[in-house]
């Protein structure tokens, strides 16, 4: 079973406006909410492909009602820990420019913590977790180092999607996969990348660093995989960018999705490009029938 863990989840409550004034009354063209959090949306990406997951984390309060409500209706299962305060409310502001208001969230106590703790560790070795995203202040900086830490002692496999020490501090544990964008690897060595040759020797040390596969998101200018046995650049399809929010989880979903279908990292890797593409061509999360009209357009070639 896959699990995808959000530590703090959130309503996102996206609003379009024709322009922003700040101090004015401004009124909406259209408005929409979603549940919030990378691990929640690489749950609702699984879904939509057919791949069975359940979501945990921290929720509260009426917001973390919804956001339960909402996951279910989309037939995810969850398991939730409660905490005392309201989950937190994101606000999305898309204008001429997209403008993002995130809240802090709810209190996490250490018997939170704990409660989290056991339920991680009755995952088996035929489970995979999937940690996404940043960690609340309330818990500690080691929170995903002691997390992975007993996914290792259990054989547990496990992706991790989240930057800087967070990421680094993981790699002697072997994640499965690792998905820093450019901007993110160019800071983990101090550096500026620009193109995906640049990528490769600083995702082979990620390997070096204890990472079995590296997908590295450049934007329009592609992605790259680098493991063991393989670099591959991919050339991502042209389309006009509508959403910048979730394509990177859901190149995450995509190569889990069809890695566990083939077991072939190719075509995973293939996978994950077009349905990180199909997210941002489109003003939601990826489809798979979205995915299926561009995966074509996705060229794979291999650097020796």
């Amino acid at each position: 079973m896959i699990y995808t863990l959000t530590l703090n989840p959130s309503v996102d409550y996206i609003v379009k406006l024709e322009s922003f004034l700040l101090g004015n009354l401004n009124r909406t063209l259209a408005e929409a909410k979603y549940p919030g959090g990378k691990g929640i949306n690489v749950s609702r990406v699984l879904s939509g492909l057919g791949v069975a997951s359940i979501a945990l984390g921290f929720n509260g309060g009426f917001t973390g009602k919804y956001i339960e409500d909402y996951l279910k209706n989309e037939k995810i299962e969850t398991d939730f820990i409660k905490v005392k305060d309201d989950s937190r409310i994101n606000i999305k502001l898309k204008t001429e420019q997209e403008t993002e208001i995130n809240a802090t969230g709810p209190d996490i106590t250490e018997v939170d913590f704990q409660l989290l703790k056991s339920k991680i560790a009755q995952l088996t070795k035929n489970d995979l977790l999937v940690l996404a995203g940043s960690i609340p202040s309330t818990l500690p900086e080691t929170t995903y180092e002691e997390l992975v830490k007993i996914c290792k002692e259990n054989g547990v496999k496990f992706v991790c999607d989240a930057e800087g020490d967070l990421l680094k501090k993981v790699l002697p544990y072997h994640p499965f996969l690792i998905k820093p964008n450019h901007h993110e690897l160019g800071d983990l060595f101090q550096t500026m990348i620009s193109s995906c040759e640049e990528v490769i020797p600083y995702g082979k040390k990620l390997i070096e660093m204890g990472a079995k596969n590296v997908i590295v998101s450049l934007a329009d200018k592609g992605a790259v995989l680098i493991n063991e046995y393989m670099s591959l650049i991919a050339d991502v399809p042209k389309g006009e960018v509508k959403n910048s929010v979730g394509a990177g989880d859901s190149m995450v979903a995509g190569f889990l999705a069809e890695y566990l279908n083939s077991s072939n990292y190719k075509e995973a890797f293939q996978y994950s490009v077009a349905a990180g593409s199909a997210t941002a061509f489109s003003l939601g999360l990826c489809t798979q029938e979205k995915i299926g009209e561009i995966f074509s357009q996705v060229h794979i070639r291999e650097i020796l």
